[in-house]
């Protein structure tokens, strides 16, 4: 039991940056160096790294306040990755603060709304617009036949197998039966959604034909 809450501990402190592994690099300042950097007057929007302790830590000076982040947090770079818009035209994207459009168009397109506005203008200029549409609703129709399988799987496991619940904050449990064999969920749902998606993907490629 000690070695896995050991093990839990560690991966919390990967994700947090303050594994000794990630923290074993050092700044290379000698002690003078490094107070001398750790007192210096900052303006609001510095960022800067500090070692304190074993923990390198990314520093940011807010007014009044300064904001202090592990350097090397997993979580950190996930949190970039997940804000990130590899599709923008970096020379004239202006989005700084995203607002709901630009997120629903990041998980599209990977751009924030103002350049899908430019990209699909540009597109209608080069008269290649109607194809990207009939593209853009080829793969909406793919993505979600592909989400239609997922949930048959989640609805087979849900169905065929006995499930656990946690019914209170005292821990107790509650085991609610199968409600189909595996044999009945095939016959009553897996063959009707194979002859769904058969009947779907033939009138998604007669469309697609169509259109080419």
């Amino acid at each position: 039991m000690s070695k896995k809450l050991q093990n839990i501990k560690a991966v919390k402190e990967m994700i947090a940056g303050t594994h000794k592994f990630q923290t074993k690099k050092t700044i290379g300042f000698s002690d003078a160096k490094q107070k001398a950097e750790k007192n210096k007057r900052r303006k609001i929007g510095d960022v800067w790294e500090e070692k304190i302790g074993n923990t390198i830590y990314r520093i940011e000076q807010c007014n009044g306040f300064r904001v202090k982040k592990p350097a090397n947090s997993v979580a950190e770079e996930v949190r970039k990755h997940l804000n990130s818009y590899p599709n923008c035209q970096k020379e004239t994207c202006t989005c700084s603060i995203p607002n709901h459009l630009d997120k629903k168009m990041q998980i599209i397109h990977g751009m924030c709304y103002d350049c899908v506005i430019d990209m699909e203008h540009e597109l209608r200029k080069h008269g290649k617009y109607e194809e990207y549409e009939q593209k853009k609703i080829q793969d909406n129709a793919e993505a979600w036949l592909k989400r239609a399988e997922e949930d048959v799987k989640a609805l087979k496991i849900a169905y065929t197998e006995q499930q656990q619940y946690v019914t209170n904050s005292d821990g107790l449990m509650e085991t609610w039966d199968a409600q189909m064999t595996p044999a009945e969920f095939e016959e009553k749902v897996e063959v009707q959604f194979a002859k769904f998606k058969e009947n779907f993907l033939e009138n998604l490629n007669k469309e697609k034909a169509n259109n080419d």
